[in-house]
């Protein structure tokens, strides 16, 4: 009797088989490992850069205030635009703030006063991205509320009475792609106007 030793054709064919099937999961699972990190990392990226805008954003228009010429702290508000008065740069001048939807980005457009009277010239005004893949559709990115909100009555409705505004409510839906992971991220804030108080 004669016994031979080794593997047979098939156990080594079994054995490659098994352990191919392990090094295909094994790359599968740490490929979507590294997908839904990059997913999850970019719902955060966008969560975070909207959030460090609306904290110098609210002290903007918290502190909004009569032109330098002289006109109503707030010049328009719309479900999408909101300019008002303020001294953004700290120069003694306020400065007419427009932030505006454009697409999906959210724009600042700030124009410095010039000359005596103070003009605010369209043509010298500073525009910048503030925050992309805003997704809001028919939710309104600016609500406004008169001296009477309490936390449940409805906005103001349109067109806005600009006098009547005491309180602004800010929303972002972020999305950088409505088809794919993370679900858009939604942030607000609420400011009261400092200077507009009736209970002074």
């Amino acid at each position: 009797m004669n016994k031979q030793k080794g593997f047979t054709f098939i156990e080594i064919l079994v054995t490659v088989a098994v352990v191919g099937l392990i090094i295909l999961v094994s790359s599968s699972l740490n490929k979507d490992v590294i997908v839904f990190s990059r997913i999850f990392q970019s719902g955060l990226n966008a969560a975070d850069e909207a959030r460090k805008i609306l904290r110098p954003m609210a002290n903007e228009i918290r502190s909004a205030s009569p032109s330098s010429a002289g006109a109503y702290p707030i010049e328009s508000a719309t479900a999408t635009s909101f300019i008002f008065f303020s001294d953004i740069d700290s120069d003694g001048d306020k400065d007419r703030v427009r932030y505006y939807l454009s697409g999906t980005t959210l724009k600042k457009g700030v124009i410095n006063p010039s000359g005596n009277p103070a003009v605010y010239s369209s043509m010298s005004e500073v525009n910048t991205d503030i925050v992309h893949n805003i997704q809001n559709g028919a939710t309104p990115i600016f609500l406004y509320y008169d001296a009477y909100y309490d936390g449940t009555t409805n906005p103001l409705p349109d067109p806005v009475s600009i006098s009547s505004i005491r309180l602004i409510k800010i929303n972002f839906i972020i999305d950088s792609d409505l088809n794919k992971l993370p679900s858009a991220t939604t942030i607000s804030t609420q400011v009261s106007f400092r200077n507009l108080k009736d209970n002074l």
